[in-house]
């Protein structure tokens, strides 16, 4: 099978070009909330926010042929006959305006140069301009252009010539919010400014829930909630400067058994909970709640050597998914999703599914449809089956089957977005001979997920996928090394991945040492980022150190923290009203422990 990769590019970020990577506040950018959402207002008091298009275009200086633009702004009231740029493309030397998008009080004005000549295409009757939300998405291809707002219907026009094929940009300048200079300038806010290669967004994005803040990729500092917002709404960047001192011991958290997994989650009103994938089944696995300080046992669930819990919901329905590596007494093979009682305050049995040595669940949704994928790890000594992806049916409330996808051993599904782009990655472990193997990068295309990248790993774990800076990574745990020959290594390297866009491939980051890793948790103090990964034997002990990696730009992930563990097989970061933690679970004793996170 061969892999597959974008039929188009990735969404192009103009306002991620602009922002800082090292936490540093940005010049000319200030961040506001206003009627629910955030957008960036923008001043050339302190410079123009521009970058070069070469940061752009890596590969090709030519703006694309076809392409749509996204703009989620808010604006108000504006002289009849100003007008106000939203961004331009200017040549650096001459400043001519290669392209531009600029709006007043009722018309969207798309401006480009077309060999020697200024084209201007003018939509009218189009009021951005009154102080509330709107998303617009131009659309061009060819002497077609097409401008949708808030996902109504799209005002189509016929251009007097078609957009130029070689436009182009080779040494010029995208200036946001203006033209180089004070005419012009945007006064308004915004929120979104992408551009999409080859497409129409329109079909991507559209229809939507909130289409006035219907979205294709948003900053996530847009994205995320503020620490502590003032009243006024105005928000200072960044937002908090929190940094990690040190990790003390915080609880001794007693289980069941021993444990493979921890799921951390809260139920609204309701609480804090943690529930722990137990190897016994009796009492089964235990589900704790966050009491005065600590996690308290508050519900045991029978299970048969359970590998893993997924919370998810569904509308208003909360849900609970264990994956079950043995069979039962019955000798039956089946995992089960459990569903949340608002009356009893409890979970029970919602629907078994026949599953095969189950090591995982990952809940999803695309397009408002909800999915479940099942890691099916081996059915007899058969390692080579077939894992599921369910879809959840309104109509009967229950999930089914969906499509089936061929696994080795799998361990680990990690479901994430790339803009408009799904996928799904395997951690495949074992292929009955060797562990040698590749797992594998699947991504949504046509209604199905189909073969996008394959990477040889080891023994493979876990995966943890992680954004920053407009940048996508992906982490694998790699747990062994072994083949026919008997021969087991369990210090081996775990991989950091990064997608290149231009090459439309995850390509190798960072190597780091580990010992039989297990997990990777990805999570953020403050502005930094931090990595700790689950370091579970060395093949003589189970009492090792596992690490956390802290980003260091350039330098990549650098280890900070080494902290004794025994047997350890998950890390899980949460948080409380009072501080950070992270707890961990141990399958070699019954004993999982939290830590604190000491900030300064």
């Amino acid at each position: 099978m061969q892999e597959e990769r974008f039929a188009d590019l990735l969404p192009l970020d103009f306002l991620a070009k602009v922002l800082p990577a090292n936490g540093v506040s940005p010049s000319g950018i200030r961040m506001v909330q206003d009627q629910g959402a955030r957008g960036f207002h923008l001043s050339t008091s302190q410079g123009s926010p521009s970058f070069p298009a070469s940061h752009l275009f890596i590969n090709c200086d030519y703006f694309p042929e076809e392409f749509s633009i996204v703009v989620t702004m808010k604006a108000s009231r504006i002289a009849s006959k100003k007008n106000e740029y939203i961004f331009t493309v200017v040549e650096k030397d001459s400043n001519n305006l290669l392209l531009g998008l600029r709006y007043s009080q009722d018309k969207l004005h798309f401006l480009f140069w077309n060999y020697g000549n200024r084209d201007h295409i003018t939509f009218r009757s189009v009021k951005l301009a009154d102080n509330r939300w709107h998303t617009l998405i131009l659309a061009v291809s060819g002497v077609y252009a097409s401008l949708t707002v808030d996902c109504g219907i799209p005002v189509d026009l016929v251009l007097r010539r078609p957009f130029p094929a070689h436009l182009n940009t080779k040494g010029s300048r995208f200036h946001i919010g203006n033209w180089r200079r004070l005419k012009g300038l945007f006064s308004g806010l915004l929120r979104q400014l992408v551009l999409l290669p080859g497409s129409d967004a329109t079909s991507i994005i559209c229809p939507t829930s909130n289409p006035r803040l219907a979205v294709l990729s948003i900053p996530q500092v847009l994205l995320d909630l503020p620490v502590k917002p003032s009243e006024n709404e105005v928000l200072k960047y960044p937002y908090a400067k929190q940094r990690l001192d040190y990790v003390e011991e915080y609880q001794d958290f007693y289980t069941n058994s021993e444990t493979l997994d921890i799921e951390i989650f809260e139920i609204p009103s309701v609480g804090l909970f943690a529930a722990t994938a137990n190897k016994r089944p009796v009492p089964g696995s235990g589900i704790y709640k966050w009491t005065n300080g600590k996690f308290e046992p508050y519900q045991n669930i029978t299970t048969y050597q359970a590998q893993a819990w997924k919370y998810f919901t569904i509308d208003d329905k909360i849900f609970l998914a264990v994956a079950n590596f043995e069979k039962n007494e019955r000798n039956q093979e089946y995992s089960v999703i459990y569903k949340w009682s608002r009356r009893r305050l409890k979970f029970s049995s919602y629907q078994t599914i026949e599953t095969h040595s189950a090591r995982d669940w990952e809940s999803f949704q695309i397009v408002g449809e909800t999915f479940l994928a099942v890691a099916n790890h081996r059915q007899g000594g058969n390692h080579n089956i077939d894992s599921v992806v369910y879809k959840w049916n309104p109509g009967t409330q229950l999930f089914e089957a969906n499509q089936t996808i061929p696994t080795s051993g799998a361990y680990d599904w990690e479901f994430f977005t790339v803009g408009p782009y799904s996928f799904l990655v395997v951690a495949n472990t074992f292929n009955g001979s060797s562990t040698q193997v590749y797992s594998r990068i699947y991504i949504w295309l046509g209604g199905m997920f189909r073969l996008f990248q394959s990477i040889m790993t080891f023994g493979a774990t876990d995966w943890e996928v992680f954004q920053f800076g407009g940048r996508v990574f992906l982490a694998v745990a790699n747990s062994q090394k072994y083949d026919k020959s008997g021969q087991s290594s369990y210090a081996i390297n775990s991989t950091i991945y990064e997608l290149n866009i231009t090459a439309q491939i995850f390509v190798r980051f960072q190597d780091i040492s580990t010992y039989s890793a297990v997990d990777w948790e990805f999570f953020t103090l403050g502005e930094d980022k931090f990595l700790v990964v689950a370091n579970s034997y060395d093949g003589k002990s189970y009492s090792l150190n596992s690490v956390i990696y802290r980003w260091q730009g350039y330098e990549g992930f650098v280890p900070v923290h080494r902290l004794p563990t025994f047997g350890c097989t998950d890390w899980e970061k949460f948080n409380t009203t009072d501080s950070s933690y992270l707890i961990y679970s141990s399958a070699r004793e019954d004993i999982s422990k939290v830590l604190k996170l000491k900030t300064y």
